[in-house]
Order: structure tokens, then sequence, then C-alpha cells
């Protein structure tokens, strides 16, 4: 199968060329036919499978057709980060296409968002929070919108944002098109979907298992020794680019500086950090003058850098789902990738969750 199949306008052919994309990747070829129908979706896909484009270019497809200046394409991200990743697809994708794309998201100003809704956007990416105070504001109407997607579902139910998607719910138009998205399925979403989801058709792409172009191995180690073992590590990992993460924004912040003094181009990326810190920290690491980033988890869903060769757990993550978003880094649309965690005696039993998971045991290594 290629793009070609799903018969999409010349215009938005063009931004397909653009990206680089050349075959569909599985959730894209079984979620944009149904989505060009005009079905609502249910879709539970891992990260890294390619699911932005499955609902963009669709979206792109549809709003060719009627007016413009209006918002009609709504895109709720949980994160900022994920928020900038889309739009960046979205002016990729629908580069020919005249429609405009903007973020809404906290932690900068409004004016800016404000002055571009004005302007006459056709599409919103916006977190549920800011979203929510600008309609408080009358600031942004949702009276048009034709198309609602809500990625990452389960990470917003994590981050408490589900009455807010619910009170987004209630104030847009009922006829309209929803598409959901979600690695995995909690009963909380499924409630969410039979309430806001119009007879959809499900689409599952290896949910709830870990992307399978990922490698992976452990380390079993004595704390002590985590932060030597991680310099060996990432002097082996050649030229790719290494994704490390911690449990605390301190140790993030700490792991970073430590990096940097002992050579590496490493920065940390972290809560304390403003929005214009993060964003630079992230232009940095995608255009590869940072080797090294050593994040906490509110970077594990918004970070789509295809370089990642490396993703090391420096710490155990809490739950077998984290670990599946954490190491969802590497091995994207289809490229190999390395998934390595420091594993002490109190990891253990997260350890077995997280094999039980993958259906395997994970290979263990130890340093020379």
């Amino acid at each position: 199968m290629s793009f070609d199949s799903f018969n999409l306008h010349p215009l938005i052919s063009a931004g397909v060329v653009s990206a680089g994309y050349t075959t569909p990747t599985s959730i894209q070829s079984k979620s944009i036919p149904p989505i060009l129908e005009g079905h609502d979706l249910l879709g539970l896909a891992q990260t890294g499978t390619g699911k932005t484009a499955a609902f963009v270019l669709p979206i792109l497809q549809r709003l060719l057709v009627g007016p413009r200046g209006r918002l009609r394409a709504l895109i709720l991200a949980p994160t900022r980060e994920l928020a900038e990743q889309t739009h960046a697809a979205i002016q990729v994708l629908g580069r020919k296409t005249g429609l405009r794309s903007l973020t809404l998201y906290g932690g900068v100003s409004a004016l800016p968002q404000v002055k571009a809704l004005r302007a006459g956007a056709e599409i919103a990416v916006a977190c549920p929070g800011r979203l929510l105070d600008l309609m408080a504001q009358k600031a942004v109407s949702l009276s048009a919108v034709e198309v609602l997607v809500i990625d990452e579902a389960d990470r917003m139910f994590d981050m408490g944002f589900l009455p807010d998607i619910r009170r987004i719910l209630a104030a847009l138009p009922p006829r309209r098109q929803t598409l959901l998205f979600s690695a995995t399925m909690p009963a909380e979403i499924r409630s969410l979907a039979t309430d806001g989801l119009h007879q959809p058709v499900t689409v599952e792409v290896g949910a709830r298992r870990p992307v399978e172009t990922v490698s992976h191995a452990i380390y079993p180690i004595e704390p002590e020794r985590k932060y030597d073992t991680l310099l060996a590590l990432v002097s082996q990992a050649g030229n790719g680019q290494v994704l490390v993460f911690t449990r605390t924004k301190h140790r993030a912040k700490k792991l970073a500086l430590q990096l940097s003094k002992a050579g590496l181009a490493a920065k940390s990326l972290q809560g304390n950090l403003s929005q214009n810190q993060r964003q630079e920290v992230m232009d940095g690491f995608r255009n590869g003058r940072v080797k090294v980033m050593v994040a906490t988890d509110i970077a594990s869903r918004g970070i789509d850098v295809s370089q990642i060769s490396h993703v090391i757990n420096y710490d155990m993550p809490d739950t077998a789902d984290t670990y599946t978003h954490r190491i969802g880094r590497t091995g994207r649309m289809a490229r190999q990738g390395t998934a390595l965690t420091l594993v002490t005696r109190e990891d253990l039993p997260t350890l077995r969750t997280i094999e039980h998971l993958l259906g395997y045991p994970i290979e263990r290594r130890e340093l020379a």
C-alpha cells in the first residue's frame, strides 16, 4: 500500500512527499480510510507508530472544502511538547493547503494565542487547561468545530484532565467527528469513548506492548554504580542521540550537569524550566547540538526526534505503562532502537511486571 491509495488531494500529497513519507504505517493504513469516510474512531496505538499523520491527513482533506477563517478542527493534547509536535506535523503536511494551525497551552502569554485565533486559524492544537481559560474569556468559539481529536487519552487521564475534557465535549457541536487515540484503555478512557464517540470504528495496533523495533536489555546494578554505568553506556551509543529518564526533576538537572562536566553535550528537560527554556532544549536535541537529554516523565510522550537511538532508564519507571511510553521515544517509524534500564534490587517487582507485558524475559547484561 502507498499513500496514493488514499486519494488525497494533490496539495496534501505534496505535503506527504515533503515529510518524506513513502509507505503508510499500520495505524495509518487502518485509520485513514474510515476517518476519510467520516466515521468516529477509537485508535489503540502505542507511541511511535505514526498516529499523528493518521488523523492530520484526513483533517486536512476535510478542511480543504468549506469555509476558511474559522476554527473547524480541535486537537486536544496532554502536554505543550506534544501540542507543538502535532502543530509542526500539520505545518509540514499542510504546507501547500493554506490551512492555518495554532497551539494553545499555558506557561506562556495568552495574548499571541488570542491574536492568532482572531486571525482565523482553522485548526487548534490545545492543552485542556488553557483552552478552558480562553473559553471562559470568550476568546475562542467552538461552535464551528467539525472534528475533535483527543490524543494520548490515557496520558490525559494520568494528568487529571478527564473532567476538563468532559467540559470541552459539552461545549462542542453534537454533530461532529470524534477521534480518540490512546496507548492503553483503562476503564475511565473506555467510559469517555462510550460517551463521546458515536458508533466508532476501533483500530488496534500493538496496543499495550512496546514497539517491536526496540531491543531491550537491563543492567542489574548497585545504586552507587549508576552514574558510572550510565557514562559508559552513553559513550557506547555511537552517533545516535540518547534520552535518559529519571524519576525526579532534581535528579534530571543534577545528572545533566554531571554529564556536561564529563564533556558530553547534555541538557535536562523537566518541569522547572520555562516554556522558552524547554523549547530551547528541544530545539537543541532535534538539531543534534544536544546529544544527551535527561528528562522526567513529563517528556515521555511529547518528544518526536527520529534520531534517538537509545533510551536509558536511569531510574526504573513506576509502572509497565510508563516503561512503554518512555521507550516509545526510540525505534520510531520502523527505525531500530535500544532501551536500556539500570535495575537495583528494589526495582525487581516492577521489572517482573514489564517482562510480563513484553511476554519474555529481558536480556541481562554486565559492563566489562
